[in-house]
């Protein structure tokens, strides 16, 4: 895909949930099993890195699942990010921070390793995080399919992998809405946005959006032979995969990822 093309399906998605943000958030249960499942492969305690985390529902479930946590939540979207902040001040038991980071652009991991200014409240917040910068768990939730071209999906996890403690894991999640005659139903032609199908990989769709409104967004089908790709293309070995979410109850294939360890040298 050419880097014109991959800067549209970008610019479209930003734009869906900058227009759709709370209608979006609104749809978003903390008791959606997409999220609930993933609550074993988080320890208490854990630091929790959410990459494209919306609205911070992750963060809401973890405060009632697991205390102690310490959450970071990441969203290329500010309006998705100020609604996170609104319902943040509600959390008991963890401690979150949610920051603007658009992870499809390089860089964007380093930058949760750098100092920056902070208000006074955040200070403590920050002080953690600097003093033990790396992530036990790393949530990347239904983020891959609106990331446009393997190269590009591959660098979103090879970016998260570097700040991943040493035995952490991560979890991701993708749409399979091929498999479900409901969101087939969402597929349109790509005619609407002016983008000739010929510009597009294998697998891109353009899905519509009728709450609030109508939207349009882009998404790849991320199958779990691509997972498997992407995994050995990002130093990452697929732990294990299962499918939970949506009306269908499969809605989303889930994969939990490790570090790939380097071989040990017989002498």
């Amino acid at each position: 895909m050419d880097e014109q093309t991959a800067e549209r399906l970008l610019a479209l998605n930003r734009e869906f949930y900058a227009a759709f943000a709370h209608a979006f958030a609104d749809s978003r249960s903390i008791s959606d099993p997409a999220l609930t499942s993933i609550l074993p492969y988080i320890s208490h305690q854990a630091r929790v890195l959410d990459v494209g985390c919306g609205n911070g529902r992750l963060a809401l479930l973890l405060d009632r699942g697991r205390p102690g946590v310490s959450y970071v939540g990441v969203d290329a979207v500010e309006e998705l990010i100020k609604i996170a902040r609104a319902q943040a001040v509600d959390l008991t038991n963890v401690t979150a921070d949610f920051r603007v980071a658009d992870v499809a652009r390089p860089g964007w991991s380093a930058e949760l390793l750098s100092p920056r200014r902070q208000k006074p409240a955040a200070a403590e917040r920050r002080r953690r995080l600097e003093s033990d910068p790396l992530f036990d768990c790393i949530a990347l939730l239904a983020v891959l399919h609106h990331v446009p071209g393997f190269e590009r999906r591959a660098r979103v996890l090879s970016e998260a992998a570097d700040v991943l403690k040493p035995g952490g894991c991560m979890i991701l999640s993708t749409w399979q809405f091929l498999d479900s005659e409901r969101m087939r139903r969402k597929i349109v032609d790509w005619s609407e946005v002016g983008i000739p199908p010929g510009k597009l990989d294998p697998g891109d769709y353009l899905l519509d959006w009728k709450r609030g409104g109508r939207g349009l967004r882009y998404c790849h089908l991320v199958d779990r032979a691509e997972v498997e790709q992407l995994a050995a293309a990002s130093g990452l070995h697929v732990r294990e995969t299962f499918r939970a979410g949506g009306r269908e109850g499969d809605l989303s294939l889930f994969a939990v990822l490790d570090v790939c360890q380097p071989p040990v040298c017989e002498v």
